[in-house]
C-alpha cells in the first residue's frame, strides 16, 4: 500500500489547480483459472495486476487517468497531467489521512493463494466425470472451469480518508454443448461466492454438472415456442436477470442523474405492483456481489429500491449524486484501476412474497414458464427489453408441460413491473458478471418465482393453444 505521506502529496497536487476532490485508487490483484475441455486440461492462466488510478473532480466535471508506474515520479507525473484540465486556484488541502473503519463480513480464512493447484484440478475433473456418466453421444463438448481472484485495494481521498479492502472470489463454470441432426443447444451454470474453496463441495459440483447437461439435452429435443401475448411465470434465481437489466440499470444514478432513465422523477410513486419489493443489498455475507465498503469509501448498505410497489431509492455514487443533490449510498464500483468508478448494482433482487411456486403454476391455465435466460438487450432510457430464454416450458391447465425453445420475452421494464400479479416465497440468487462503463463487475441477480399477467413472447411455433 502507498505510504500516507506520498498519498497526501499526490492528492494535494491534484487539488492545486482548483479541483474540489482528488482520489487515488491503488489495485494489487492476482488471479488463476483452469479449464477442462472434454476431459483434458486445455488451459491454465495465472496473472497479477498492479496499478493506480487517479480521479479529480470539480463540480460536475471529472478527469481520470491511470498508471502502473507506482513510483513517486510516476504518480506525480500522472496527477500533474490530470490537473491541467482545471485552471483555478487551490480551494482545499489535505493535511492528514484517517483510516475508515468498516465491518468485514467477508473475512478471508483459507486463502485461494494457499490452495494446491492439484486440488483445483480434481474439482474440474469431478464435474467432467459426472457428465461422462451420462454416456450420451449428443453431448459433443464439455468445458468445466474454475477461477479465483484475490483483490487488494486501497483508496485515499481528499476528504482526508483512506481504507484498505481485501477480497477473494471463486467460481466454477459448467458449459455443455449438445447436438443432433436438427441443430445444437448450449447449457451453462456458474456458481460463485466470496468464500473459500470449501464452498465447492463434490455434491454441489456433481449436481450442477449433471443438471446443466440434462437441461441442454431437454432443450435440444424441444419444439419451437409459440408467440403472442400470454401469462409468463419466471423462475426463481437466475430469472432475476430480467429485473436486473430492465429495471436495475435504470435505477442507477449514472442514468437517473442525467435524466436518461424511464424512472426519472418517480421517487415516492407507484412504479410496480403493490406485491413487488425490490432490494440491492451489498451487505450479504460471502455473497458474490457484496462490498463492505465501496470504491469511494462509503459503507456498503441494503438499499430498498421498491417497497410495496413504490419507488424508494436509487443506487448512488458520490459523483452522480452531485447532480441529484444526494450523497452516495455505497453503490460506487469499478472493475479495476483502469476504469472510472460509477454507480453499479451488487446483489439485486425482488424479495419474497407469500405464494408458493406450486400455487403460481397451478393458477396459470395456459402460459409460459421461463427458467433460464441467455442474453438480450435493454434501453435504460425507455425500459424496452428483449430477452432470449435458454430454458422454457408451456404451462397447461396449471401444470408444467412440454419444453420449448426459441422463446423471447419482449416489453418495457416499467410496464412489466405493474403486471406482476403473483410473487413466490422461494427467493434464490444467481451469480453473473455485469458490464457497463466502469467495467465488468460481479453481481448477484435474484427473485422468487413470479408471474407476469401478460408479456409479448416471440417464437416460431405459431399461436399458443
Amino acid at each position: 500500500m502507498l505510504g500516507k505521506t506520498l498519498a497526501i502529496k499526490v492528492l494535494n497536487e491534484g487539488l492545486s489547480t482548483g479541483a474540489d476532490y482528488s482520489e487515488i485508487y491503488e489495485d494489487h490483484s492476482s488471479s488463476y483459472s483452469i479449464s477442462n475441455e472434454n476431459g483434458k486440461i486445455e488451459q491454465t492462466i495465472s496473472s497479477t495486476r498492479n496499478g493506480v488510478g487517479i480521479r479529480l473532480l470539480k463540480d460536475n466535471r471529472t478527469v481520470y487517468g491511470y498508471t502502473n508506474d507506482l513510483s513517486q515520479k510516476g504518480l506525480m507525473t500522472l496527477v500533474s497531467s490530470l490537473n491541467k484540465s482545471f485552471n483555478g486556484e487551490r480551494i482545499k488541502e489535505v493535511n492528514k489521512l484517517d483510516k475508515i473503519k468498516y465491518k468485514n463480513r467477508n473475512e478471508i480464512t483459507n486463502s485461494y493463494l494457499d490452495v494446491n493447484k492439484d486440488k483445483i484440478r480434481d474439482l474440474v475433473k469431478i464435474g467432467y466425470d459426472e457428465i461422462s456418466k451420462l454416456n450420451n453421444p449428443k453431448i459433443v463438448r464439455t468445458i468445466i472451469s474454475f477461477s479465483y481472484q484475490h483483490e487488494d485495494v486501497s483508496v485515499f481521498n481528499s476528504k482526508g480518508k483512506y481504507f484498505n479492502r481485501v477480497q477473494e472470489f471463486g467460481r466454477m463454470g459448467f458449459l455443455v454443448i449438445v447436438a443432433d441432426k436438427n441443430g445444437f443447444e448450449t447449457g451453462f451454470s456458474g456458481p460463485g461466492c466470496q468464500q473459500d474453496i470449501s464452498f465447492f463441495t463434490e455434491e454441489m459440483i456433481r449436481e450442477n454438472a449433471k443438471n446443466t447437461a440434462l437441461t441442454a439435452l431437454k432443450m435440444l429435443g424441444a419444439k419451437e415456442c409459440p408467440s403472442g401475448k400470454m401469462p409468463v411465470v419466471i423462475g426463481s434465481g437466475w430469472g432475476g436477470v430480467l429485473f436486473h437489466e430492465s429495471c436495475g440499470h435504470p435505477l442507477e444514478a449514472s442514468s437517473i442523474s442525467r435524466k436518461l432513465s424511464c424512472f426519472n422523477d418517480q421517487e415516492g410513486k407507484y412504479i410496480a405492483s403493490p406485491l413487488v419489493n425490490a432490494v440491492d443489498d451489498s451487505t450479504i455475507p460471502h455473497a458474490w456481489g457484496s462490498v463492505d465498503i465501496d470504491d469511494e469509501g462509503n459503507l456498503g448498505t441494503r438499499r430498498q429500491l421498491i417497497k410495496d410497489g413504490i419507488l424508494q431509492d436509487y443506487m448512488i455514487d458520490d459523483f452522480n449524486g452531485r447532480r441529484m443533490n444526494r450523497e452516495g449510498n455505497g453503490a460506487c464500483r469499478r472493475q479495476n484501476y483502469r476504469f472510472v468508478p460509477t454507480s453499479r448494482m451488487s446483489n439485486t433482487y425482488i424479495d419474497n412474497g407469500t405464494s408458493t411456486k406450486e400455487e403460481i403454476i397451478a393458477a396459470t391455465k395456459l402460459g409460459l414458464y421461463a427458467v433460464g435466460f441467455n442474453g438480450g438487450s435493454v434501453d435504460p432510457t425507455t425500459g424496452e427489453f428483449n430477452f432470449g430464454c435458454s430454458e422454457a416450458y408451456i404451462i397447461r391447465d396449471g401444470k408444467i408441460a412440454e419444453p420449448v425453445k426459441g422463446a423471447t420475452l419482449i416489453g418495457k421494464g416499467n410496464e412489466i413491473l405493474k403486471q406482476i400479479d403473483m410473487v413466490g416465497n422461494d427467493l434464490d440468487l444467481g451469480q453473473g458478471m455485469c458490464g457497463a462503463s466502469s467495467g465488468s463487475i460481479r453481481t448477484n441477480v435474484g427473485q422468487p418465482t413470479i408471474r407476469v399477467r401478460e408479456i409479448l413472447v416471440g417464437g416460431r411455433g405459431g399461436k399458443l393453444e
